[in-house]
């Protein structure tokens, strides 16, 4: 029997590594700036042409490297940061592994400049799809300057698979961010396609937050500093009225690195329970310092989950860390003593005699003696119903079916929907002319087969849908100029999706002015949404577009039309007309999929008679 266990090329093992550790260019942007802060840069520039397919270029003036170490940086595992096992447990720095340049050269084309301090003259190395092509001496600043182009041009799969520009620029913008606000000593600058983007230059941690998601952040930021011998927790939360339901800035570092952590984020939430509503977020930016012999930072291959020893009193030091800052800061709602409308309470004297207090009341008053004292008026009862005549017919109490027969048929996917007559006493049934609303929130009607109940708010937003995405397509949308443009302000990693999306806004009635800088001017909102914020609503949309990632123009497009259709749709507890009841259940049996809303919730249930008839039994 023939072996067939063998080793893989170094090409094929690094183009396997790259797989794993470079999955975008926002990888690549992330790998080569955190080596630039790990090399001590105090500027870095990151340039990037096409959203980074083309090109990815990051210049430092770090320390540089010498020929040898230029070399050898592109091989596998090696690395300037360990050199036994137990370095693997006092790690302090960004990349450590030894893979990320090795792993950028499997699936790119790579041209390295750098020289260190100490040398005249620096080192050009040249290196595509892990093939070394050449080396040669060059003159250049001090520090590293990284070339990476046509990033996976030699698999032609995974560049296929690569999102649009828009969607790759915001993932470049979200990791530069990430890297930015825990590095505020370092000058940082992004340009894509030749446009600045980033330009934060080094300052306090407070003032970089506010360079990277804009000064309107100020007022809403609260102090967070708790030091114990386990874990530092600083930072900053937000006050509990900033509080929304989704799109808020939330960011936890551990000694200089981005994590995600559902563990510790719930410890956070919990520090506002019953300060905002339920299902809302709340921004905040936690900076944990930790001893790296308690963390494992080597689980995940982009290192953004970490495993903590003693998770469980980290999340109660954190929890009440915020507490502390919400209630240090008045953000929790307590007991206010006025001294000016206090009661004037005399100091006690022992020496002053005390007396009793004296009731003084009437002993002469009897209210039921009849005097001119206290004699009530006179008043002749039987003039009160002087013309009155009696009622002389008896009524009976209403005995007739509350449903009446069918005279209409409206659906037949569900069962032929019938119009019926009701008549109903029930003060928590509001009566229509064909159907009847229950507790603000359900819509009741006879079919054939028995009762059909209908979700209006669900039901609404299936109308609303469908209208909108006929707007969309056919450019239709009609705009509602506002009286005075609302102001919007974006990060840039949110700028770009709102750029991407912005004719779908358009044809739905929408009118943006940029303004530079991040901020936007609402000047138009579509017809039927008046008295939502439209500063909210669009803001909504492009998380949501963030959320999904979606470069399909359809599947964008469905989203902004949902979020726009929920946003819009009548809510839970708005009692409705009959014409308003009626206008609603046949615009909803006009749609082609009146079941169930676009995102698949249920819209109509039916209640058959037979289940009906068991209830009685």
């Amino acid at each position: 029997m023939s072996d067939v266990i063998r080793l893989l090329p170094d090409s094929v093992a690094n183009q396997i590594a790259a797989g794993e550790v470079i999955q975008r260019p926002a990888s690549i942007v992330k790998e080569l700036v955190e080596n630039a802060i790990d090399a001590e840069a105090s500027n870095i520039y990151v340039l990037v042409t096409d959203a980074g397919k083309t090109c990815i270029q990051v210049i430092d003036d770090g320390k540089g490297m010498s020929e040898t170490d230029a070399r050898l940086s592109f091989e596998r595992h090696a690395t300037s940061k360990i050199r036994e096992a137990s370095d693997l447990f006092a790690l302090r720095t960004m990349g450590f592994r030894g893979e990320a340049l090795a792993s950028i050269a499997a699936v790119a084309q790579v041209e390295l400049k750098t020289r260190p301090a100490s040398e005249e003259v620096g080192t050009k190395i040249v290196i595509a799809g892990s093939k070394f092509e050449s080396q040669e001496v060059v003159s250049c600043p001090k520090g590293s300057n990284f070339s990476v182009k046509n990033l996976f041009f030699n698999i032609p799969a995974r560049r296929k698979f690569l999102k649009a520009n828009s969607t790759e620029l915001s993932n470049i913008l979200a990791e530069f961010e990430r890297i930015a606000l825990v590095n505020p000593d370092v000058s940082l600058s992004l340009y894509s396609n030749d446009a600045e983007v980033f330009n934060l230059p080094a300052s306090s941690l407070r003032q970089r937050i506010l360079s990277v998601f804009g000064k309107k952040l100020n007022q809403q930021l609260l102090t967070v500093d708790v030091d114990t011998t386990m874990i530092k927790v600083s930072g900053f939360v937000a006050k509990p009225e900033t509080s929304r339901k989704k799109g808020m800035h939330q960011y936890f570092f551990v000694n200089g690195r981005y994590m995600r952590h559902p563990y510790f984020h719930k410890a956070v939430m919990d520090a506002y329970e019953q300060l905002i509503p339920a299902g809302d977020q709340i921004t905040y930016f936690l900076y944990f310092e930790v001893d790296p012999a308690n963390i494992d930072v080597n689980i995940h291959p982009t290192k953004t989950e970490i495993k903590f020893e003693n998770e469980q009193a980290i999340w109660q030091i954190l929890a009440a860390a915020v507490k502390e800052s919400l209630g240090k800061f008045s953000a929790v709602p307590s007991i206010d003593f006025d001294t000016a409308d206090m009661p004037d309470i005399p100091a006690f004297e022992q020496a002053a005699p005390v007396e009793s207090p004296k009731v003084h009341y009437n002993s002469d008053y009897n209210p039921f003696k009849s005097s001119a004292s206290y004699s009530r008026p006179s008043v002749n009862w039987e003039n009160l119903y002087g013309g009155l005549q009696k009622a002389d017919t008896h009524v009976e109490p209403d005995t007739t079916d509350h449903f009446s027969d069918s005279v209409r048929t409206e659906s037949a996917e569900t069962g032929s929907v019938f119009s019926s007559a009701f008549n109903n006493t029930d003060h928590a049934v509001e009566k229509a002319n064909q159907h009847l609303q229950i507790k603000g929130r359900y819509i009741l009607t006879s079919v054939k087969s028995g009762l059909m109940i209908i979700d209006q708010h669900r039901a609404h937003v299936r109308i609303l849908f469908d209208r909108y995405i006929t707007q969309i397509t056919n450019r239709q949308g009609e705009g509602q100029r506002v009286l005075f443009p609302e102001i919007i302000q974006l990060p840039a990693s949110e700028v770009v999706v709102l750029e991407g999306i912005m004719d779908d806004l358009s044809a739905v009635g929408f009118e943006l002015t940029n303004l530079g800088g991040g901020s936007f001017a609402v000047n138009s909102i579509p017809s039927g949404v008046e008295g939502l914020d439209p500063v909210q609503l669009v803001r909504n949309m492009v998380h949501t577009a963030m959320e999904k990632g979606n470069d399909v123009k359809e599947e964008i497009q469905n989203v902004l039309a949902l979020t726009l259709a929920k946003a819009a749709a009548i809510v839970y507890g708005q009692v409705l007309t009959p014409d308003e009841i009626t206008g609603l259940v046949d615009n909803l049996f006009a749609c082609e999929t009146p079941n169930y809303t676009p995102d698949g919730s249920v819209v109509i249930s039916t209640i058959k008679d037979d289940d009906i008839n068991k209830l009685f039994k």
